[in-house]
């Protein structure tokens, strides 16, 4: 049984969360405060954060960095969910280390199918499943399968849980081209339907400041217009 832990400082709807959640089998456990929560996570160890994101003292975006800092914690996926739904926000929580957020108010379905989707790609690969590569080497970038390393003409960076997804997946695929719901389904294992194209840009354009040398003008991750994202071989061998 996956165990959650909800930090909100509002208890009402941290308790209607753990309410919910346990009918769908999680164990759930329960913090009002960021430091609370983070107290918890390094005694028990959760499978996955619910984080709020306005709460007094720390707020989200400094508890989710504070998880992504510690070794303990670092690799334990974070979803946001949070009244605070601008773009700018968004991206703020990805570059905090969120693997996904959801703006409230929220459907407690699609909570469910996100919180699903995120376990079932954060458990280790069964055995049955073939091996992950080492590494993966497209011209002259590397991705290193062990490590969550990624190395360029520009140096080496260490990708999240989400980035290594998304960059395991281009870089497998190369020169194809993937709209955002594509993605959504390939690399974030959403239903059909499910998820944001505002999570897939985010998480394009955090990859693209750790491996491209202007990453406003992107030679490796580029965007075909009307059609999607493609990792191109036309560069990586310059």
């Amino acid at each position: 049984m996956a165990t959650i832990l909800v930090i909100d400082d509002d208890e009402l709807v941290s308790r209607t969360l753990q309410r919910t959640l346990k009918l769908y089998d999680y164990q759930v456990m329960v913090a009002n405060s960021g430091p609370e929560g983070l107290q918890l996570a390094r005694r028990h160890r959760p499978d996955l954060f619910v984080l709020d994101i306005m709460m007094p003292g720390m707020d989200g975006y400094q508890v989710c960095r504070q998880i992504r800092g510690d070794p303990l914690l670092a690799d334990l996926p974070v979803l946001f969910l949070t009244a605070k739904g601008k773009d700018e926000d968004k991206i703020e929580g990805f570059r905090a280390g969120a693997d996904d957020y959801l703006s409230k108010p929220f459907n407690m379905e699609e909570l469910q199918l996100r919180v699903k989707a995120i376990l079932r790609r954060s458990r280790p690969v069964e055995a049955s499943v073939p091996e992950t590569p080492t590494e993966i080497v497209v011209g002259n970038v590397r991705l290193d399968c062990r490590t969550f390393e990624v190395t360029t003409p520009n140096g080496t960076a260490l990708l999240t849980n989400v980035q290594f997804d998304l960059l395991y997946h281009l870089l497998s695929n190369v020169d194809q081209v993937f709209n955002s719901q594509q993605l959504l389904q390939d690399v974030w294992d959403y239903p059909r339907d499910t998820g944001s194209p505002e999570l897939v840009r985010a998480h394009i354009k955090n990859l693209r400041e750790k491996i491209e040398p202007k990453p406003s003008n992107p030679i490796y991750i580029r965007t075909i217009q009307g059609h999607g994202y493609t990792f191109s071989s036309a560069e990586t061998r310059n």
